[in-house]
């Protein structure tokens, strides 16, 4: 599956808002819950996790290490 194309300032504005929403959470569920308001999401895949778009399920980029809950 590929990535959607979109600019390195786009993602690293996604970045810092779910970096954001992680500190203002609780708990990992609660952080996927918060960034689902936001349209995101969290995928498993066998290259990794990943984050998504929601409802379309598009990949956007790797999720880095420091999110990984």
């Amino acid at each position: 599956m590929s990535t959607t194309e979109i600019d390195q300032v786009t993602i690293a504005q996604i970045l810092l808002l779910l970096e954001e929403e992680r500190e203002k959470a609780l708990s990992a569920r609660e952080w996927q819950h918060r960034i689902a308001g936001y349209g995101y999401a969290i995928k498993h895949t066998d290259h990794g996790d990943m984050i998504t778009t929601l409802p379309h399920g598009q990949e956007l980029c790797a999720l880095p290490a420091q999110l990984s809950a």
